[in-house]
């Protein structure tokens, strides 16, 4: 049988070459590359074509989210595992969105996260329970409007996208960090289902998601 070949993307280097560590004593798995980014995954993806890619979300040069839904794009049957701290709305649904195949936490066990390799291969996703659980609220309880589902720092994102705020503008305007202004950016470009900030813009103006004029 030939072995499962697997790339480990994480910008945190104990996770990534602890991952490595524990995977590389698999029979069944062999590694094909590891990275640090969101480009290094979608790079690596290219040249190895992976069956499987265990991908952190929040990183810098391109988030995991960004990465999933070009990798998916031009390797469709590539499994990408998401294995991340986060679990809130904001991180979830965009990843799954994005074509993200199974969802785990870091806390997971790493017998666990082979299973959920393995799974994958057999076509079978993986989803952490608390993960679960959200997707089976957000489906009991569908949204009227795209930005409906948007958080609350999202759609104070989308107001600024709606008045042409640069990046570097957003961090400014909300106290928050570029790295973050990236995230929510990536994140409402999914939910809303446009393809640039331009056209999120446009959605804003065109729905009244809009920042009060002082």
């Amino acid at each position: 049988m030939d072995r499962i070949r697997v790339v480990v993307v994480d910008d945190h280097d104990m996770v990534r070459k602890g991952l490595l560590a524990y995977l590389i004593t698999e029979p069944g798995i062999e590694i094909v590359g590891e990275g640090s980014s969101g480009q290094a995954a979608i790079e690596l993806a290219r040249k190895e074509k992976p069956d499987v890619i265990l991908m952190d979300l929040l990183m810098e040069n391109g988030t995991g989210i960004e990465a999933t839904r070009e990798i998916i794009k031009f390797h469709p049957t590539c499994k990408i595992i998401i294995i991340t701290s986060y679990f809130d709305d904001e991180q979830v649904f965009p990843a799954i969105e994005a074509g993200a195949y199974s969802y785990l936490l870091k806390t997971a066990r790493a017998e666990d996260i082979i299973k959920a390799i393995e799974k994958a291969i057999q076509n079978e996703p993986v989803i952490e329970p608390k993960v679960a659980s959200k997707m089976m609220n957000r489906f009991r309880s569908p949204s009227k409007l795209p930005h409906d589902d948007l958080t609350d720092r999202e759609l104070e994102v989308l107001m600024c996208l709606g008045d042409g705020l640069t990046n570097q503008e957003i961090s400014e305007e909300l106290f928050i960090g570029i790295k973050t202004v990236k995230t929510h950016v990536s994140n409402i470009l999914s939910k809303l289902q446009v393809a640039d900030r331009t056209q999120a813009a446009i959605y804003a103006n065109r729905h009244g998601v809009l920042r009060e004029k002082k």
